[in-house]
Order: structure tokens, then C-alpha cells, then sequence
């Protein structure tokens, strides 16, 4: 599950290793891993960082995350509460608290955290840009919210991943809700442990939102997607 390959230009990889949120993210020149848990730590031994979108289990290991983070002697980005638990574990030089509006850069790549309809105490989604220019919307298992369509015209997404299962409220109506607001080129259904949930967002997809492309992901498989030209 290791990503070995560099991305070329306008192209990241991905690899979705978990049935919650846990992405790992490759871009040019760096790598990222999202809401690491239920994975082993060898395959997170060559990371440049690691976003926390939010302290629940399925998507904070904060025994994990202390191990890798010794390992590596990358930086943690973490929304408030996930630092919080992570603050007597985590070299504080180590630990940044993000909060909704913040960016963060590590080098060229930019995370940015936005607003996430959960139940949690202070949730992130985050938006990521490579290197050159690839925007990636991780939306953690946050639910639909108005103002995700704001974004969708502000940051005009490339990619954008979409919960249909597990949490509370999150089905394939709700995922394709994300993706209608937002209109990225491709949506990627995520957060589930059905397939059946992400064949119907594929659906709902192809005849509601015909533009937008859908990406049925496997869990540990490694996928390359590259930025699609836009017309002048």
C-alpha cells in the first residue's frame, strides 16, 4: 500500500486505507496521511505530515500517531481537540492546532480547514493544494452544508470526497449532496463499509450530475488522478 511512484506534474496519488476517512495523499513532494487509523505503521514510515480532521476513534489513534511521529519526526496538524489529546504524546514544536479559516503550508502544498456539519467538538474538512494547483476536498464524515456550494465556486475543486455511510445521517443522498454543491470533475465515494452505498452515489451521480465523474475507490489500492484542463 506504500506509494513508491512520484506523481507527475498536475497528477496526485491517493490510496484510501480504511472504511472511515483515512487517505494518504501524494503529491509531487510531499505525502500526507488523513485520519490514520487501522493502518499498519510501515506504510507510514516515508509521510511528510499528518492532518487530524477530528478526535473521534475512527479517525484519531493517538497511541499510532505518537509512534509514527517518532518514527518520521513529521508535523501533526490537528483540529483543537484532537491536539488536546494529543499534547502530552506529540513534541509540541510538533503539534499545530488548526482551526476553520486557518492555512497551514508545508513548503508549496497548502491545507486549509474549512467548516465540517459533524458531530464532533471542533471538526475540520480541509481543502489541499499541491504543488501546482491540484485541489483536493477531504470532507472527513462531515454532512452536507449550504455553504459547501460557496466553495465549490470559490475553490473550484478538483477532486472531492464524499461521505455515504457509517456516521450519523451520512448515506449516498447525502454524499451526492456534498457533490452537487461543491461540482467538482470527479467525487469520490468514501466513509462506508458498504459497497452498495457507493454504487448508488454512482448513480445518483450519473443522472442528476452528468459532468461530474465518479471514482469508486477500494480500500488499500493506489489510484493516479490528474488535473483536468479547464476551458478558457
Amino acid at each position: 500500500m506504500s506509494i513508491q511512484k512520484i506523481p507527475e506534474k498536475n497528477t496526485i496519488l491517493f490510496v484510501w486505507f480504511n472504511q472511515y476517512s483515512g487517505i494518504l495523499l501524494k503529491t509531487p513532494t510531499k505525502t500526507l496521511a488523513i485520519d490514520p487509523v487501522e493502518v499498519k505503521l510501515k506504510y507510514l514510515k516515508n509521510i511528510d505530515v499528518i492532518v487530524l480532521t477530528h478526535e473521534h476513534y475512527d479517525h484519531l489513534d493517538s497511541n499510532l500517531i505518537k509512534e509514527v511521529q517518532k518514527t518520521t519526526n513529521c508535523p501533526i496538524i490537528a483540529d483543537p481537540a484532537s491536539a488536546f489529546k494529543l499534547k502530552n504524546l506529540i513534541p509540541l514544536d510538533k503539534l499545530q492546532v488548526i482551526r476553520i479559516g486557518d492555512t497551514i503550508n508545508i513548503d508549496k502544498v497548502t491545507i486549509k480547514a474549512a467548516k465540517c456539519n459533524h458531530n464532533a467538538r471542533y471538526p475540520n474538512t480541509y481543502i489541499i493544494t499541491s504543488e501546482d494547483g491540484v485541489k483536493i476536498y477531504h470532507t472527513a464524515d462531515s454532512l452536507p452544508f449550504p455553504e459547501m456550494a460557496k466553495m465549490g465556486i470559490d475553490e473550484k475543486f478538483d477532486i472531492v470526497f464524499c461521505s455515504v455511510g457509517i456516521t450519523i445521517g451520512a448515506s449516498p443522498e447525502s454524499g451526492f449532496e456534498i457533490a452537487r454543491l461543491t461540482k467538482p470533475p470527479l467525487a469520490i465515494p468514501y466513509h462506508t463499509n458498504i459497497p452498495a452505498n457507493q454504487k448508488a452515489f454512482q448513480q445518483l451521480l450519473k443522472k442528476e450530475l452528468p459532468r461530474t465523474a465518479c471514482l469508486i475507490p477500494e480500500i488499500n489500492k493506489i489510484y493516479q488522478i490528474s488535473k483536468k484542463e479547464k476551458n478558457p
